[in-house]
């Protein structure tokens, strides 16, 4: 057996124990448990809300009625059906000046690029 190999026999499971959550292990800490559970008692904490977000609310129909509900719920990026596209897709080359300039701004260069254009375009419209 080779050194490597005997480390990783030495070391058997590679999950750590100190990640798993731990059963309550009496009554009443399965009562404290479902105390601190939302209900009618307790209200969702804003936390708990925003975990719940993204979550397909079926009622009836079962397993084919959350699958059909996951089907048409949006996908990340995807657009509704009510929003279309507000700009136009084109290309164009800049001088590496005016590249230089936009990207060292940061973030967003290309809506700060856009904004001072649109500035631009309303400034002769003016005239």
């Amino acid at each position: 057996m080779n050194r490597t190999s005997s480390v990783f026999a030495r070391q058997g499971s590679m999950k750590s124990n100190t990640t798993r959550k731990k059963f309550p292990a009496s009554p009443a800490e399965w009562e404290a448990v479902i105390a601190a559970a939302p209900g009618k008692d307790r209200p969702l904490t804003a936390k708990e809300k925003a975990a719940m977000a993204d979550a397909v609310v079926v009622k009836t129909g079962g397993y084919a009625a959350v699958r059909a509900a996951l089907a048409q719920k949006r996908k990340r990026g995807q657009r509704g059906p009510q929003q279309a596209p507000t700009k136009q897709l084109v290309s164009v080359r800049y001088s590496p000046e005016v590249l230089q300039y936009f990207k060292s701004t940061g973030a967003g260069w290309q809506t700060r690029m856009n904004d001072a254009l649109i500035d631009w375009v309303n400034k002769k419209s003016m005239r």
